[in-house]
């Protein structure tokens, strides 16, 4: 059964099944001049062209290949292009995210879960992210992927902790900075929309990443200068992420995330206030990533 789309208020709403999709018609949701899509649609329509979606009747729309729903944003609906973008946005409850950050760091204290309970999170942190045109955005990682470089990093640390070697103890900090690039690589390819792998990949170096954690490393003898060095990383990373007909770009300024950082250190202080700051402070970094038509900037 075919899966339907609409537009309110600039974002993407669905996928809704035929029968929900035709209540929202009934219940004047969904008007004549309301934008839609359904698979086998070459692109968004409004619903009084679609035969028998406004008025009851059966017809269906005429077919053409299928695939994911085009790209929409903010200037999508004049032309229902598919290089439209429009800033990233998250959601979720401050009650779910209490309970799975407990959760995780209680399981994480046992170290051998941490691979699983890691992926487990990433998998709801991820569809709590909003992205223009990229409807149910899912994380599809194994955490048996994981576990090779986990343990094989436990074994190494324990070895080189009972050599007390200090030069092999500096080697380990590299390693683990690769092991990071390398998680980053593993989690931008396995992301999904609507169940279909989106085809990402992350074309970063491996020496790029490790200057720029030495340069954050430097940039905190100044008090203020790491927040710089985090914003221009920012930029890298979204200029890094290949695959995406739209280019990202993270339009956040270092002083913006200097108050924010400092505000947040001060009421994560109190413990409480911790879901409600981590929430705010992802909401600001969402925001200020952008899917823009490539040539535009």
């Amino acid at each position: 059964m075919a899966s339907w789309f609409y537009a309110a208020e600039g974002k993407q709403q669905g996928p809704f099944q035929e029968g929900q999709f035709r209540d929202l018609v009934a219940q004047g949701i969904v008007r004549p001049d309301t934008l839609v899509w359904s698979e086998g649609m070459a692109g968004w329509q409004k619903a009084a062209e679609i035969p028998g979606l406004i008025g009851g009747g059966g017809g269906a729309p005429p077919m053409v290949p299928a695939g994911g729903p085009p790209m929409m944003g903010g200037g999508a609906y004049a032309g229902g292009g598919a290089g439209a973008g429009g800033a990233l946005a998250v959601d979720f409850g401050i009650l779910e995210f209490t309970w799975r950050t407990i959760v995780m760091v209680i399981a994480s204290c046992f170290i051998i879960p941490i691979p699983w309970v890691f992926v487990w999170y990433t998998k709801w942190i991820v569809s709590c992210v909003k992205v223009p045109g990229r409807p149910n955005l899912s994380f599809t990682g194994n955490a048996m992927t994981l576990v090779p470089w986990f343990f094989g990093f436990i074994v190494l640390a324990i070895v080189i902790g009972y050599i007390g070697s200090q030069l092999l103890s500096n080697l380990l900090f590299i390693v683990q900075i690769v092991l990071y690039w390398l998680l980053i690589k593993w989690m931008v390819e396995n992301l999904a929309s609507n169940g279909q792998p989106l085809g990402l990949s992350f074309s970063g170096s491996v020496w790029a990443y490790i200057g720029w954690n030495l340069l954050f490393a430097i940039s905190i003898i100044t008090i203020i200068g790491w927040a710089w060095v985090a914003a221009a990383q920012m930029r890298w990373f979204c200029r890094s992420v290949e695959g995406t007909r739209r280019e990202i770009v993270f339009k956040g300024s270092g002083l913006g995330i200097l108050w924010r950082g400092i505000v947040a250190a001060i009421l994560c202080s109190l413990i409480i206030p911790i879901p409600w700051v981590y929430r705010w402070i992802m909401n600001w970094f969402a925001s200020q990533t952008e899917l823009a038509p490539r040539g535009s900037l």
